[in-house]
């Protein structure tokens, strides 16, 4: 089973992947050191509003509408205990996901069976 991927991390492998230190990343951006390793340490939550969490993928190259910028966002809503507003305008997907949360929560539900009910949400 692949290991949970936090916010934080995404966040510093994609700042690393640009080959800057913490502190070059936060002087081109004008961020502050410390809130910015607390949040890839996991110690200060991801932020809750859209246009910090896009000024942040911004700063790390990440390309709106890409998987990484969707993974960015997800891990972010994720954390905060939020559903991707996305998800939420969608009527019919909307409609589904109690449905999502009760079958996840009456028992273990395999990867198969997973796989299957993601398809079918998106179907609707």
């Amino acid at each position: 089973m692949p290991t949970k991927l936090t916010f934080g991390e995404f966040f510093k492998k994609k700042r690393t992947g640009l080959k800057k230190t913490l502190r070059q990343f936060c002087a081109e951006n004008k961020l502050d050191p410390g809130n910015i390793s607390k949040l890839e340490r996991g110690l200060m939550a991801p932020p809750q509003g859209s246009d910090k969490l896009e000024e942040y993928a911004g700063y790390l190259h990440i390309k709106k509408g890409t998987d990484d910028w969707y993974k960015f966002f997800d891990l972010a809503h994720i954390e905060s205990g939020r559903i991707p507003e996305e998800l939420l305008e969608d009527e019919a997907v909307a409609a589904c996901l109690p449905i999502l949360f009760r079958t996840l929560r009456g028992k273990k539900i395999s990867e198969k069976k997973l796989d299957e009910l993601v398809q079918l949400i998106r179907k609707a």
